[in-house]
C-alpha cells in the first residue's frame, strides 16, 4: 500500500444506495429506504453526519436511475425555504438549510445494474481517484457520544497505514449472515486480519467478529475489484477484493466505540427509533408510558 497516499486525510466517502429496500415494501415503492425516518431525520442524514465528522468534504452517492429522493433531499428547496422565511419560522428554516455544511459537496453516480456491493464501490472510482476513502452503508446506523465510528476508523487507518474494516461480535449462530474475519489478537480494539470468510456456517466460522457497514480502503481496491470474478448472481463481492487486499497489505479489524442498529430490517428500525425517542426529553416520557 502506498504510505504517502494512505496518510492523506480521509476526504471522500462512498454511500452505496442503489438497493430497492424490498424488506420495507410497499413504503419503499415510493420512498428510498435510505430516506426512511428515525424520528424526524432520514437514515441517510445520520450516515452523512458521520462522514462529515470523519472529515469528509466529498460525498459520493452510488444510486440507481430511478431514485431521486436523496438528491432532492440535499438540494435546496426554494419554495419551502421561502415559505418558512415568510412565516418567521427561522429555527425550522435553519434545520432545512443546515443538512450539509457549506464546504461539503454531493456527487451522484449511477449504478446501471445491481451487480453487488463491490460493483457499487467500483462505480465511484472516477470520483475517488487515487486516494483512500470511506464506505458507509446507511442501513447500519451507528450511534455514540464521542467520535463517529468512521472518524475512529479514519484515524486508525492513517496512524497504521492500513485499510480498516468495522467489526463487532455477533452471536455464533448468526455468522452465516455476515462476512467474518479471522484475526490475530481477537480481544484487541484493532487487530490485523488474516482472512475473511463470507457467511460461514457457525461450525466453520473462524471467529464471531462480523464486518458491519463501515470501511476505510486504499484506492488499490479498485484495481482488485476490476480483476475480481463475479460470484453468485453475477455479483462482484467487495469481500473478495478485500481478501486480495489482505494478501498484499495490512488490513485491520476495528472494534469501534458505539452502538449499531441494523436498520435494514423492521426490528432494527424500531429499536433505533426507540433509542432516539428515549434520548429526547419531550418523547422519553411518552415512550416509557407506551412501553410499560
Amino acid at each position: 500500500m502506498n504510505s504517502a497516499g494512505t496518510q492523506k486525510r480521509l476526504r471522500k466517502v462512498v454511500f452505496p444506495v442503489a438497493g430497492l429496500g424490498t424488506r420495507f415494501l410497499p413504503a419503499t415503492k415510493v420512498v428510498a429506504k435510505e430516506m426512511l425516518p428515525v424520528l424526524d431525520r432520514p437514515l441517510i442524514q445520520y450516515a452523512v453526519d458521520e462522514a462529515v465528522d470523519a472529515g469528509a468534504d466529498t460525498l459520493v452517492f452510488v444510486t440507481n436511475r430511478y431514485k431521486h429522493a436523496i438528491a432532492d433531499y440535499f438540494d435546496s428547496a426554494y419554495e419551502l425555504e421561502e415559505t418558512l422565511e415568510r412565516a418567521g419560522k427561522h429555527e425550522l428554516l435553519a434545520t432545512v438549510q443546515g443538512l450539509l455544511p457549506p464546504h461539503v459537496r454531493c456527487v451522484y453516480v449511477t449504478q446501471e445494474q445491481a451487480l453487488g456491493l463491490g460493483h457499487a464501490v467500483l462505480c465511484a472510482k472516477p470520483v475517488i481517484g487515487d486516494e483512500p476513502f470511506g464506505v458507509i452503508l446507511p442501513d447500519d446506523l451507528i450511534v455514540n457520544k464521542g467520535k463517529s465510528a468512521l472518524a475512529q476508523m479514519a484515524e486508525l487507518a492513517a496512524r497504521e497505514d492500513a485499510g480498516v474494516l468495522a467489526v463487532e461480535e455477533v452471536p455464533r449462530d448468526q455468522t452465516n449472515k455476515y462476512g467474518i474475519v479471522d484475526v490475530s489478537g481477537a480481544d484487541e480494539p484493532a487487530a490485523r486480519i488474516g482472512h475473511v470468510v463470507e457467511k460461514p456456517d457457525p461450525a466453520d466460522a473462524p471467529s464471531n467478529l462480523a464486518i458491519v457497514g463501515r470501511y476505510v480502503l486504499p484506492a488499490r481496491i479498485f484495481e482488485l475489484l476490476e480483476s475480481t470474478r463475479p460470484g453468485a448472481g453475477g455479483e462482484i463481492q467487495l469481500t473478495d477484493a478485500i481478501e486480495s487486499l489482505i494478501a498484499e497489505s495490512k488490513v485491520l479489524a476495528c472494534r469501534f466505540q458505539g452502538v449499531r442498529f441494523d436498520c435494514g430490517n423492521k426490528v432494527g428500525l424500531v429499536r433505533a427509533t426507540l433509542h432516539f425517542a428515549m434520548q429526547d426529553p419531550a418523547l422519553a416520557k411518552v415512550a416509557r408510558e407506551f412501553l410499560s
